[in-house]
């Protein structure tokens, strides 16, 4: 007969959980990651919660003829930091999660709980 979990210490991993989330969530509000486009002409710097901080145009990009190509670069730019700072929410976060389902995680999987 297979072993029953021990609901109280379940319960306790997912406390621990969900408050090293909690701390994750917030540290990534001041954690940030920067990109840029058409050879560093557009920068862009964003937190990891997706608050856009700074956009830096080289001089130089300002084409007044031309103003499409600014345009693309700085949609380029901000679209990269978005992404990277996706992935360092994604490699933080999961870290709190404590490899859910893996070896020495917790497996709420058979709970039948939406999303575990």
């Amino acid at each position: 007969m297979p072993k029953q979990p021990n609901m109280n210490q379940m319960m306790r991993q997912v406390q621990q959980m969900q408050a090293e989330m909690a701390k994750a969530q917030e540290a990534l509000k001041t954690e940030e990651v920067e990109a840029s486009a058409g050879g560093g002409m557009v920068t862009v710097r964003i937190t990891g919660a997706l608050e856009l901080k700074e956009i830096r145009i080289d001089p130089d990009a300002v084409d007044p003829e031309d103003v499409e190509i600014l345009q693309d670069m700085v949609l380029a730019a901000v679209n990269e930091a978005i992404r990277s700072a996706q992935e360092l929410a994604e490699s933080r976060m999961g870290g709190a999660m404590g490899g859910m389902g893996g070896p020495g995680g917790l497996d709420l999987g058979g709970l039948g709980l939406p999303g575990f």
